[in-house]
C-alpha cells in the first residue's frame, strides 16, 4: 500500500509539472550592472518580473567592472543586457560586445542620446552634485561648492566612487575638471583638485555607497541627484542634494543589447519595457529624468531642486568623454590614488 502512494504522489508531481503553463514558471534573463540600491534597479526589477514574467537577479558591478566582464566573455557571453554610463556605452560599441537594437518609442528618444542604430540608448539622465547627509556633518556647514570639500572641516567626510572604475566616479571627476577651469582637451585642474582632496582624507570606494551616505559613513559623497531624492523622500533621512556653486554635468545612463547573449528576446523584451511608459515612470518616481519627457510627472517634478539651481547643469560632449576617459583613469592612477 505504501507503495502504491509514493506512485501516485510521484505521478501527480509529474503530471501537474507537465500541466502548469511555462507563463506561469518566470523565465530568467541576465542584465549586468543593475544594483537594487543605484538609480531604484529594485523596482524596475520586480516591475520586469510582474509585466513580463522575466526574473533578472541583482548585479552589484559598475560600469567599468560591466565592460570589462563583456569583453572578457565576448567569446561565450554571459549577459543579455548591459546598463552604465554613457562613456561606457560608446566603448561597448567599440569593443564589438553590443549588438544593435532599437527598442519601443525609439523615436521619442533625443539624437545625441543614442546611437544612430541602437547600439546603445539612453534610458534616464541624472545630474552630479553632492548627496549630503546633514545628521552626519557634526556641526559643520552643508558645502555649497567643490572647493568648500578642500576645508580642513570636511576632512575625513568627502566620499568618490573610483574614478578609474566607476562612470559615477568618472562623471564627478569631468564635472570638477570643467568646474575648475579645465575641459575634456585637459585634466590637470581635476589632477591638482584630487590631489589637493586627498589631503582631506577622502574615501573612495568601488561600489555604489547609498547605504554609507544614510548611515552616516560618508557624510558628503560625489553623487546624482536620484539617490539623494530618494533618500528624502523615500528613506526620510535628513539629506540634502548641492548643485555646487562652480557648475556641474548632466549625465546619460543607457543600455545595450549584448552581443550573441544567450537569451535575445528575453534581452529585447527587458529594453521594451524599460523604454515604455510603465519602464519609464518607475524611473521618474526614483527621481531621474526618464529620457521620455511625457514620462515624467508634475509631482515628481517638484520634488527636484529648483530650476535655478539645475541651471548650472550642462551637457558635455559625451562622445569624447568616453574617448578620453581611460587616459584620464590612467593619469589618475599614476598621480593620485
Amino acid at each position: 500500500m505504501r507503495m502504491k502512494v509514493v506512485l501516485t504522489g510521484t505521478l501527480a508531481a509529474i503530471i501537474l509539472a507537465i500541466s502548469v503553463p511555462s507563463a506561469a514558471v518566470a523565465d530568467s534573463a541576465i542584465c549586468y550592472n543593475c544594483p537594487p540600491q543605484w538609480a531604484d534597479w529594485a523596482s524596475q526589477l520586480k516591475a520586469i518580473k510582474k509585466n513580463l514574467g522575466i526574473d533578472i537577479p541583482h548585479d552589484n558591478k559598475n560600469s567599468g567592472q560591466t565592460l570589462s566582464q563583456l569583453i572578457a566573455e565576448k567569446a561565450n557571453p554571459v549577459a543579455d543586457v548591459a546598463y552604465y554610463g554613457v562613456s561606457f556605452g560608446i566603448a561597448a560599441k567599440k569593443e564589438g560586445v553590443a549588438m544593435a537594437y532599437k527598442p519601443a518609442n525609439w523615436d521619442e528618444i533625443p539624437d545625441g542620446l543614442k546611437d544612430p542604430d541602437g547600439y546603445w540608448f539612453t534610458i534616464h539622465s541624472g545630474t552630479l552634485g553632492l548627496f549630503v547627509n546633514v545628521d552626519a556633518l557634526g556641526g559643520a556647514p552643508v558645502p555649497t561648492s567643490w572647493a568648500d570639500l578642500l576645508k580642513p572641516a570636511y576632512k575625513g567626510m568627502v566620499g568618490y566612487l573610483d574614478p578609474s572604475s566607476a562612470f559615477v566616479g568618472y562623471a564627478g571627476a569631468v564635472a570638477v575638471n570643467r568646474a575648475m577651469g579645465g575641459s575634456l582637451d585637459n585634466f590637470d585642474a581635476a589632477i591638482d583638485y584630487f590631489k589637493r582632496l586627498g589631503k582631506n582624507d577622502p574615501i573612495v570606494p568601488k561600489q555604489t555607497s547609498y547605504a554609507r551616505v544614510l548611515s552616516g559613513e560618508i557624510p558628503i559623497l560625489f553623487d546624482y541627484d536620484f539617490n539623494a531624492y530618494r533618500a528624502k523622500y523615500k528613506d526620510k533621512a535628513n539629506v540634502v542634494f548641492v548643485i555646487p556653486a562652480e557648475g556641474t554635468v548632466v549625465v546619460p545612463y543607457v543600455m545595450s543589447l549584448v552581443k550573441d547573449s544567450p537569451k535575445p528576446d528575453q534581452g529585447k523584451k527587458i529594453l521594451d519595457f524599460i523604454m515604455s511608459d510603465t519602464g519609464q515612470a518607475v524611473w521618474a518616481n526614483a527621481f531621474l529624468r526618464p529620457v521620455r519627457a511625457s514620462a515624467m510627472s508634475k509631482e515628481a517634478e517638484a520634488k527636484f531642486n529648483p530650476a535655478s539651481d539645475y541651471a548650472r547643469s550642462k551637457p558635455v560632449d559625451y562622445s569624447k568623454m568616453a574617448k578620453v576617459q581611460a587616459g584620464f583613469g590612467e593619469r589618475y592612477l599614476n598621480e593620485v590614488r
